[in-house]
C-alpha cells in the first residue's frame, strides 16, 4: 500500500509510525508522481478504481474520473462498502455523541430566521429550489449551533438542506437536547436522520426540483444520487444526461450506469451561499473575537512569564510539556472550550518543520541555545484564536536575528497595507516577502487564511497566498491571519503571527469613487525584543513596533496582576 501526503511534518511522522508494509510517496516532490499518475502508471488498462464516495467531492471525484479515462480505466463509485472500514472491524472507535449547543444570539448577532430569509433570496435569484449545505461549519453558523464532534472545531456532523419554505437538519437526534430542539422549531427547521439525506436528495431530483450543490465540497455520493433521480425524472420525458462514472450496487455484482441531466436545466453547481457570507463578520461577531482575543493574550503572557522564568531556572521541559502548560493557561480564561489546532512546539531544528506536531517519544527539550516557535490557538465560546510568536531564551545568532528581522518587516508591511476594494489576497502576498527576497530568502506557505468566529479557525473563501488562484476580494469585516516566516533545515524555524480584521480606511481621496480597506490588529502579545536587528528597522517599522507594543500594554494589562503584569511591562517598552 501506498501513502500520499502532503506536508513536510506528515512525511517525518510517517517515516516513523510506518511499518515495513507501507511504501511512503512524498507527494509534492520533485519528480514524485502524484495519486492519479501513480495509478495511470500502475495500473493494467481498463482496470477499475474504486473509492468510497462520501469521502471524496464531487469535484475531486470527477477529476480523477476523467484522470484515468486517459488509460480506459473505470472509476466505480462504491457507497455500501468500505474496505478500510472492514479491516478496522470492531476496533473502529465509535462515532462521536457529544450533544450540540445553541450558539448565543449576542455572539452570533444574526438570528437564524434571518440567515435563512437571505438563502432564500439567493436561491430565488439564482432560480433554484433547495441548496444542499454540506460544509460543517456552513450548517453551524447558519443555524447558530455548536458541537463537538470534530477535534479543535466547534462544529458536529451534519447536512442541512434549505428550501423555498421550509430547512431540514440531517444529524442524529441523540445529539439534539430539548433546547435545540426548540431553537430549531422557532427558525422553522425539521429533524431527519443524518443518513436520509440522500434518500430525500434523490426525492427531490425526481420531483424535478433544481439543487444548488457546491460541487467542490458536496461528497460524490450525494451528487451522483441527484444525477440519477435526475436522469429517472427527464427520462420520463424521453430525455437522457452525462455519465459522471458508475456506482456500484451491494445487490447486484455488476454495475449500473446512472446518467445526469445537464447541469444547466436540474443542477446548479456553484459556491455555496453561506461561504461568503460567514467570513463577512458582522458586529457582535467582531466583538466576540476581539474580546477572546484579549483574554487569550493574558494567558499567553501568564505562559511567556512561566516559561521564561523555568528555562532560567534549568527546568527541563520539552515540546510536549510546553503545549500542555499553554493549555493549562488557557484553560484558566473564561469561555475557554478547546484548542484550535494541536500546538505546534517546536525547537531548533524541528521549528523548521512547518506542520510540526511533537510527541511524548520523540519530541526535544527546549532550551537556551536555540530559537524556539510556538503556533496555537484557542476555541472560546465567542471567538477562535491562532498566534505564532518565535522567541529565543539565551543570545540569538547574528543570522537569527537578521532572518527574524527580515520575517517582521514583511510582517509589519502587510499589516502596514491599504488597498481597493475588491482586491484579492494574493495580490498583498508579496508585501510579506519583499524583505527576505532581498537576500535570497523565502518560506514555502500562504502567508494568510481566513478565520471563523467561534468555528474553524481556517475557513474560506479568502486567503492571502502566491497562489493567484483564488480571486476572492478582501472585504469589510473578514478575518485574516499574518504570518510570514523563514525555515532553515536542520537549524530554526522563524514565524510571526497575528490574526487581522479588514476594515475601510478613511482617505483624502477616493480613485474611481470605491473604497479603501486596511488592517486591524486583533492579537496582542509581544513581539520578542531581543531578536530585533534594529538597524535593519526603518523609522517608520521602529515606530510600529513601539505602537504595537503600546497597544498590548494598554489592552491587556488590566487582565493581569502580579509576575505577568511585570512581565508584560517589560516586554513592551520602547525600542
Amino acid at each position: 500500500m501506498l501513502l500520499f501526503g502532503p506536508m513536510a511534518g506528515i512525511f517525518s511522522r510517517a517515516e516513523k509510525e510506518l511499518s515495513h508494509d507501507w511504501t511512503l510517496t512524498r507527494s509534492g516532490n520533485h519528480g514524485v508522481p502524484t495519486t492519479i499518475e501513480w495509478l495511470n502508471d500502475v495500473l493494467p488498462s481498463g482496470s477499475r478504481v474504486g473509492i468510497d464516495p462520501f469521502l471524496f467531492s464531487s469535484d475531486a471525484a470527477e477529476e480523477l474520473k476523467t484522470a484515468i479515462s486517459d488509460k480506459n480505466h473505470e472509476l466505480i463509485l462504491i457507497r455500501d462498502f468500505n474496505l478500510v472500514d472492514e479491516i478496522w472491524g470492531e476496533s473502529r472507535p465509535a462515532p462521536p455523541k457529544e450533544p450540540t449547543r445553541v450558539h448565543a444570539i449576542k455572539y452570533a448577532g444574526v438570528d437564524v430566521a434571518s440567515k435563512l430569509s437571505f438563502v432564500r433570496s439567493q436561491l430565488d435569484e439564482n432560480g433554484c429550489d433547495t441548496v444542499v449545505i454540506s460544509m460543517l461549519d456552513e450548517v453551524a453558523w447558519l443555524l447558530n449551533m455548536r458541537g463537538s464532534d470534530v477535534p479543535h472545531s466547534p462544529v458536529f456532523y451534519s447536512y442541512l438542506t434549505v428550501e423555498m419554505s421550509t430547512a431540514t437538519l440531517f444529524v442524529d437526534s441523540n445529539k439534539v437536547s430539548e433546547e435545540v430542539l426548540e431553537h430549531l422549531k422557532k427558525a422553522g427547521v425539521k429533524l431527519k436522520s443524518y443518513e436520509a439525506i440522500l434518500s430525500d436528495v434523490e426525492r427531490l431530483a425526481e420531483k424535478g426540483a433544481k439543487l444548488w450543490l457546491d460541487s467542490s465540497s458536496v461528497n460524490a455520493a450525494i451528487v451522483s444520487v441527484f444525477r440519477s433521480g435526475c436522469d429517472r425524472y427527464m427520462g420520463k420525458r424521453g430525455k437522457t444526461g452525462r455519465q459522471i462514472g458508475k456506482e456500484a450496487s451491494s445487490d447486484d455484482p455488476t454495475t449500473k450506469k446512472h446518467g445526469v441531466q445537464n447541469m444547466e436545466l436540474n443542477g446548479l453547481y456553484k459556491a455555496s451561499p453561506v461561504t461568503l457570507a460567514k467570513s463577512v463578520k458582522n458586529e457582535a461577531e467582531i466583538r466576540g473575537m476581539k474580546n477572546s482575543h484579549l483574554r487569550d493574550a493574558a494567558a499567553l503572557a501568564e505562559f511567556w512569564c512561566w516559561i521564561e522564568e523555568e528555562v532560567r531556572n534549568n527546568v527541563a521541559l520539552t515540546e510536549v510539556q510546553v503545549a500542555e502548560n499553554l493549555l493549562e493557561f488557557r484553560r484558566k480564561q473564561d469561555g475557554f472550550i478547546e484548542t484550535s489546532f494541536d500546538t505546534i512546539s517546536g525547537y531548533g531544528a524541528n521549528g523548521a518543520i512547518i506542520h510540526y506536531r511533537p510527541t511524548p517519544d520523540s519530541c526535544s527539550s527546549v532550551g537556551s541555545d536555540n530559537l524556539f516557535l510556538l503556533d496555537s490557538g484557542a476555541q472560546y465560546v465567542d471567538g477562535t484564536t491562532d498566534i505564532t510568536r518565535t522567541v529565543h531564551f539565551g543570545e540569538p545568532s547574528p543570522r537569527q536575528k537578521e532572518c527574524f528581522t527580515r520575517v517582521l518587516q514583511g510582517h509589519i508591511a502587510l499589516d502596514q497595507a491599504v488597498f481597493p476594494e475588491r482586491t484579492p489576497g494574493f495580490v498583498l502576498d508579496v508585501l510579506a516577502r519583499s524583505s527576505l527576497w532581498k537576500i535570497g530568502l523565502d518560506y514555502r506557505h500562504g502567508t494568510g487564511h481566513g478565520v471563523g468566529a467561534a468555528l474553524n479557525v481556517h475557513e474560506g473563501p479568502q486567503s492571502i497566498s502566491y497562489r493567484y488562484g483564488n480571486l476572492t476580494a478582501l472585504q469589510k469585516g473578514m478575518i485574516v491571519s499574518n504570518e510570514p516566516g523563514y525555515y532553515e533545515d536542520n537549524s530554526f524555524g522563524i514565524r510571526i503571527e497575528n490574526l487581522l480584521l479588514v476594515k475601510e480606511v478613511n482617505l483624502a481621496n477616493s480613485f474611481g469613487g470605491i473604497s479603501y480597506l486596511g488592517f486591524e490588529k486583533l492579537t496582542f502579545v509581544p513581539i520578542q525584543r531581543k531578536l530585533i536587528d534594529l538597524p535593519l528597522l526603518s523609522p517608520s517599522e521602529i515606530n510600529w513596533v513601539n505602537e504595537y507594543h503600546e497597544q498590548v500594554w494598554e489592552k491587556v494589562s488590566p487582565f493581569l496582576s502580579g509576575n505577568p503584569l511585570n512581565w508584560l511591562l517589560v516586554n513592551t517598552r520602547p525600542l
